[in-house]
């Protein structure tokens, strides 16, 4: 098959409120920690095909859950010291093993809380409208759209993701096998048991030989269809997971109320930031009355936003975004990029799309308090006309004419897409 069947369930606007940025210098180190453990499935399941189950999968309904979730990467980027980064952040996914924990009431709520030392970033979202909460700057930042926005969203029946969105292995694990299909075979594995629960496990292997993308094994729970963990190998290393995200425990029952209901912290500072929807023309294809029945067999096939640019098909896939003043973009000011839309799915992998969500400065604000000028230059690497960063999933050019390609390939890829 070329294409995947969409699960109306999930008919929302995916980061519709984000900016694509290369912004590589909110990046910290990667460093050795330990692959997720999983024992061999001891439950005989039923026999199901690749195609069975992605139906299974797509086809269900997002539960109501509550966990914890580790997340490893190992992406092989500069080692830098950790210490740069103070208390629970973000930036922390890209590099080394953190602790999450995940409530969702299955449709519009959700609460994700990075858990760091004696500290905490979470994200709490509430259909049109998010927040987030650092305590580390004991700071709170509410996201919601214009009245006029958030009408033509309820209309639309779309919810839609705060820039600052933190990963789970549901929909992580189900964005990778919306395109599974797409320009990959496509088997069964060996049944698992993730966080006590019997999973089968679909590998998803691209047809491409370039891609810096080897494989995505996503283990789903046997019972709810529900995907518990998800992983990524790079094409360079068969061994050891490049990414990792999953379940150490869960239970699937709603949640308490209280624990969907954000309230700020006594004594915490409180921004407001209005973001605005795309226009009616980038959201028609969402509309639940015209959602389309499968994904384009090409991004190249998909309407994109002004200011990007399409290259290669499949897991090959090269995003070109332009007129980014990189200078303002290092120095952490979102106005940078504030004109460009996020090209979301546009990237073949799972893993290289969470890699470049996590570039993504946040809201209207820099992404982390770091010395972002000293980490882009010790991350990046000079290049004619520019500077790049290579990572084991992901590469970023970024030229010095306002240039920025983004792709799951080499950079050499990335350079000749450029015209370097």
């Amino acid at each position: 098959m070329d294409t995947t069947p969409v699960s109306p369930a999930r008919s929302r606007i995916r980061a519709a409120w984000a900016v694509p940025a290369a912004a590589v210098v909110a990046v910290a180190a990667a460093f050795a920690a330990p692959p997720l453990l999983a024992s061999a499935g001891t439950a005989t399941l039923e026999e199901l095909t690749p195609e069975e189950l992605l139906t299974r999968v797509l086809e269900s309904e997002p539960q109501a859950l509550s966990g914890t979730v580790v997340h490893t990467a190992r992406l092989g980027l500069p080692d830098l010291s950790m210490t740069q980064v103070a208390g629970a952040d973000p930036v922390s996914l890209l590099g080394g093993s953190t602790t999450l924990r995940v409530w969702s009431d299955g449709g519009q709520r959700s609460r994700v809380s990075l858990l760091g030392t004696a500290s905490e970033y979470s994200v709490v979202a509430d259909g049109t409208q998010a927040w987030t909460y650092s305590s580390s700057d004991d700071e709170v930042v509410h996201y919601a759209l214009s009245p006029a926005d958030a009408a033509r969203a309820e209309q639309m029946r779309a919810t839609a993701q705060p820039p600052a969105d933190l990963p789970t292995p549901d929909e992580l694990g189900r964005d990778a096998l919306e395109r599974a299909q797409r320009d990959a075979t496509v088997s069964v594995d060996a049944a698992t048991t993730v966080a006590g629960r019997d999973a089968y496990q679909v590998v998803v292997t691209p047809r491409s030989s370039t891609t810096l993308v080897g494989r995505i094994v996503v283990a789903v729970d046997a019972r709810t269809w529900s995907p518990l963990r998800v992983q990524v190998w790079g094409s360079d290393d068969a061994a050891t997971p490049a990414l990792e995200l999953g379940f150490t425990d869960v239970t699937f029952a709603a949640p308490d109320d209280a624990v969907l209901t954000f309230s700020a912290p006594p004594g915490a500072s409180v921004r407001e930031v209005v973001l605005p929807l795309p226009d009616d023309a980038a959201l028609a294809g969402l509309a639940p009355d015209d959602l389309p029945t499968s994904l384009p067999a090409d991004p190249a096939d998909a309407p994109l936003p002004e200011g990007t640019k399409v290259t290669g098909s499949g897991w090959d896939t090269i995003v070109e975004l332009t007129d980014v003043d990189v200078a303002a973009l290092v120095a952490g000011d979102p106005g940078a990029v504030s004109g460009l839309p996020q090209v979301d799915k546009q990237l073949g992998s799972a893993g290289a799309q969470e890699l470049y969500e996590e570039f993504a400065p946040e809201g209207d604000g820099p992404a982390v308090d770091l010395d972002t000028v000293a980490l882009y230059d010790q991350l990046t690497t000079p290049v004619e006309g520019g500077r790049a960063l290579s990572s084991t999933l992901l590469s970023v050019l970024v030229l010095d004419d306002g240039r920025v390609l983004v792709g799951a390939v080499p950079v050499d890829a990335l350079r000749a897409a450029a015209g370097a």
